[in-house]
């Protein structure tokens, strides 16, 4: 059976910086980190895959302030959050795909999920 544990959220002031990190059961072809906010959507915020360039995308909203990366000896996906903003507050789950279909943003492509992780960006 397949787990994904979220861990590292939590509260942060505007500006500052916050490290999530999802632990796996084993190998799988992407791993992402999506957020869902009250009232919202579930958003894809990054995306890894597990070829050796270790290929990252980003979406629009965090490109340039958040940054994933993996370590593989520790089955370990990482999100570095660096200067979060209000806008930021979420749910955050990590996800993990067997394979490349669909789009990296779309929930319904991936097939494991976390439990989620709540972080809180105060101003």
């Amino acid at each position: 059976q397949v787990h994904l544990v979220e861990s590292g959220g939590g509260s942060v002031q505007a500006g500052g910086s916050l490290r999530l990190s999802c632990v796996a059961s084993g190998y799988f072809f992407k791993m992402a980190w999506f957020r869902q906010a009250p009232g919202k959507e579930r958003e894809g915020v990054a995306v890894i895959y597990g070829n050796y360039e270790g290929t990252t995308i980003y979406s629009d909203a965090v490109k340039g302030r958040f940054t994933i990366s993996q370590d593989n000896t520790k089955r370990t996906v990482y999100l570095q959050m660096n200067s979060p903003k209000p806008e930021d507050n979420a749910m955050y789950y990590c996800a993990a795909a067997r394979t490349d279909e669909g789009s990296w943003s779309r929930p319904n492509d991936y097939d494991y999920w976390g439990q989620g992780t709540q972080v809180t960006v105060s101003s």
